[in-house]
């Protein structure tokens, strides 16, 4: 048997929304994957993106911390990597992306996911304040449960 060697990347997205439209996006695992995919299709062409579809899977996204962990083969990662910096948009709002840690198991992923959602999540309540939901908190509850149920 075959043990398939997979990177997972911790990635932070930074929208510009200022620069773009009135409606920002609002991230989802479909938005990330079409914008990954479509940058490795133009920077790498079809057998690039064939390659490494095989592996690719955003594996989690967090909409109010702009922070997903995606998953993809050990062979194609930087390749893959190229792609997402060269992103600029996602539908017409200008984004960029960081990468904040690359690791070769989910579980190491997960920890280092799970430090930075917790300190972002804690700017994010700073600078809200007093507009602060319930229902915002149960989405950051929701958010974590998923983050710390990940498996691969």
């Amino acid at each position: 048997m075959v043990h398939f060697k997979n990177r997972y990347m911790v990635m932070e997205v930074f929208i510009d929304a200022s620069r773009g439209e009135a409606d920002p996006v609002i991230l989802t695992q479909f938005n990330i994957t079409k914008v990954i995919r479509d940058s490795i299709q133009l920077n790498f062409g079809e057998c690039g993106l064939a390659a490494s579809l095989g592996s690719l899977q955003v594996k989690y996204v967090n909409p109010v911390t702009k922070l997903c962990v995606i998953r993809v083969s050990r062979e194609d990662h930087q390749k893959v990597w190229a792609a997402i910096t060269m992103v600029r948009s996602i539908g017409k709002i200008p984004v960029s992306f960081n990468l904040l840690d690359v690791s070769g198991s989910i579980r190491a992923c997960k920890k280092a996911a799970l430090e930075c959602e917790e300190a972002k999540f804690e700017q994010y309540k700073l600078a809200a304040g007093d507009r602060m939901t319930q229902e915002i908190i149960e989405s950051m509850q929701s958010c974590f449960a998923k983050l710390k149920g990940l498996d691969s």
